[in-house]
């Protein structure tokens, strides 16, 4: 038996899926959910789909992505901060809150904190009366933005860090955070946990355990307290609400559920492609900045991503069952610079202009069951199939689906096929990177494909946990970008004469001696393997007298593979050599290209 739905059904759920259908489904297992489901508080979440981080703190001012924590306060004086002027461009580019970074691993606190002296309190900005974190969530409750907070549970500058006396700091300051400033709708806490800093001016390392240091279910039990709705992001053992996915390239796994195991250390694959018999709802949040750093450097000015860039990231985020966190920095001045705001802008245009305007109706849906006789040889003998008719041929190039998620996330395999000239030709995504196909659904799922004509579209569910709940599908035609233009292909280090004389050393000469003021090094782009992770750099005129001028760690590298720029007084020299200390993955120095500033 076949069902047709006609678009003027008053049931008829966009353009999609007759609400007749999903109505029937719901009822058939309202009382018996499919594994894990998410609470009212992660529903509210995954339908916002976009918010901003945003990254400020003395960072901004020293040029650097991670604090050591001895930075002096009095560098924070901006020339014209507005938190208004970051919501409202938030606001604009399709934001639904903000996620403000209110301590980062420096130990600067952007909120007058009462258990330190290292906060704007002590710095010359409205003169020490200053509270950026009270401006900010004054200005989202102003344009209709939900607000949050990161607090970083790593902190360079507090002389107890590693020790109990730094947990109870931490609570406390939590504390504040969550009883001062409103409803908070998620607290983030950074997986960086450990290693060099100021602490005090003991100017050590220090590790700790993170999976028993911060005693994380006595501080996830005063959030709850203090905070009922708001969610938890945290990517350690403890499980949170929300969990990372693995990445801060802008894209989760074309396979993505919203499932892991709630006790257990997690891999990568289980925070990019999540779990598929996982006990707990753990859904993926995909975070990444809008320019190449999480702060703002003048250096990335001209390398702020582009519309086609954006697009992708929306495609491979919100598009594939996850949230789209996207970091706006700001500028030392205080406000977010005007290319980032236009791009964020533009980005917001584009996804209306694809998903309002782009838009094609359908003249009906016809639905079939294998039980109803379902003929067709290509689909599977458990396979619920749903046929999308146009009432003449139409062009289209994006297909989106929903499950209703309330009763849990169950298709597993799916495909898609349109009708183009009498033949039913398949549609595969075409942002698929690792050749699973189309798998899974969630939340939401948007499939991109080269542009079609066709008089019907079909979309089969192949296999499925549970029977299938679809709340939605619809098809639109998204207008052309121009693609991205890649580099020329020309290294920057192609006028530097380099070799390696030793895996773990390299060595770099010039023609002749020179005034040299920095050293940049990028990493390999598509592996980990020979990233230099903490280095030593040394300087030379005659191969035989070496001075050093900076050892350290690249910040962060691992997940954000960008130009790391290491900066020194002028120096005279004919020679380089830089010391790998140690390495991300491998036992071989890699670099994806270097440059030498002078």
């Amino acid at each position: 038996m076949k069902r047709l739905f006609t678009v003027c059904t008053v049931c008829f759920l966009l353009t999609g899926i007759a609400c007749a259908q999903s109505v029937k489904s719901v009822q058939s297992v309202v009382q018996s959910p499919c594994g894990p489901v998410p609470t009212e508080d992660q529903l509210r979440w995954q339908d916002m789909e976009m918010y901003a981080f945003i990254h400020y703190s003395l960072n901004t001012y020293t040029d650097q992505e991670w604090g050591f924590g001895n930075e002096d306060p009095q560098l924070f004086n901006p020339s014209d901060l507005d938190c208004r002027q970051w919501a409202r461009v938030c606001k604009q580019a399709g934001m639904k809150g903000i996620i403000f970074t209110a301590k980062h691993h420096c130990g600067f606190c952007m909120w007058p904190s009462k258990y330190t002296e290292y906060s704007v309190k002590n710095s010359p900005w409205k003169q020490g009366k200053g509270d950026v974190v009270r401006e900010l969530a004054d200005a989202c409750r102003e344009e209709g933005l939900k607000f949050a907070v990161y607090l970083s549970p790593w902190d360079r500058n507090h002389a107890e860090y590693g020790r109990p006396a730094y947990v109870t700091y931490f609570r406390n300051q939590l504390r504040e955070l969550l009883t001062e400033y409103g409803d908070i709708f998620e607290v983030w806490f950074d997986g960086a946990n450990g290693g060099d800093g100021w602490y005090g001016g003991a100017n050590e390392t220090r590790k700790i355990d993170r999976t028993t240091y911060y005693e994380w279910p006595e501080t996830y039990r005063i959030i709850r307290e203090l905070q009922p709705k708001c969610l938890i992001w945290n990517d350690g053992s403890d499980r949170g609400d929300l969990r990372w996915v693995g990445t801060e390239a802008g894209n989760v796994g074309e396979t993505n559920w919203s499932l892991l195991n709630h006790d257990g250390e997690v891999t990568w694959p289980m925070l990019h492609y999540g779990l598929e018999d996982g006990d707990s709802w753990v859904p993926g949040e995909t975070n990444t900045s809008i320019r190449p750093g999480w702060f703002y450097h003048d250096t990335e000015n001209e390398h702020v991503k582009s519309l086609s860039k954006l697009m992708d990231t929306y495609y491979k985020s919100v598009g594939r069952n996850s949230t789209l966190l996207l970091n706006f920095p700001i500028a030392p001045n205080g406000r977010i610079h005007p290319t980032d705001s236009l791009r964020g802008i533009a980005f917001n245009k584009m996804i209306h202009e694809v998903f309002v305007n782009g838009e094609c109706r359908t003249e009906s849906v016809e639905f079939t069951t294998a039980t109803d006789g379902n003929a067709d040889s290509k689909a599977a003998a458990n396979s619920t199939l749903y046929t999308l008719h146009f009432n003449r041929p139409t062009a289209f190039n994006r297909f989106v689906v929903e499950e209703d998620i309330r009763y849990g996330q169950r298709v597993k395999k799916f495909s898609l096929e349109a009708l183009v000239d009498g033949k039913w030709i398949p549609l595969k995504d075409e942002l698929v990177e690792n050749g699973d196909g189309l798998t899974t659904i969630g939340h939401r799922r948007i499939i991109c494909f080269p542009t079609v004509t066709a008089t019907r579209l079909r979309f089969t569910v192949l296999d499925a946990k549970c029977e299938p709940i679809i709340k939605r599908t619809s098809v639109y035609l998204a207008p052309e970008l121009t693609p991205d233009i890649p580099d020329s292909g020309e290294k920057r280090s192609s006028n530097l004469h380099y070799f390696f004389s030793s895996p773990k050393q390299m060595l770099i000469d010039w023609d002749s001696e020179q005034t040299i003021t920095a050293f940049r090094y990028l990493p390999p782009q598509t592996t980990r393997e020979g990233t230099v992770t903490h280095y030593s750099l040394w300087a030379s005129t005659d191969w035989s007298n070496w001075t050093k001028l900076a050892s350290g760690e690249f910040s962060n590298i691992v997940n954000n593979p960008i130009w790391q720029t290491i900066k020194f007084a002028p120096t005279k020299a004919k020679m380089l050599r830089l010391d790998a200390d140690r390495l991300a993955e491998g036992e071989r120095m890699a670099f994806g290209d270097i440059e030498v500033l002078h």
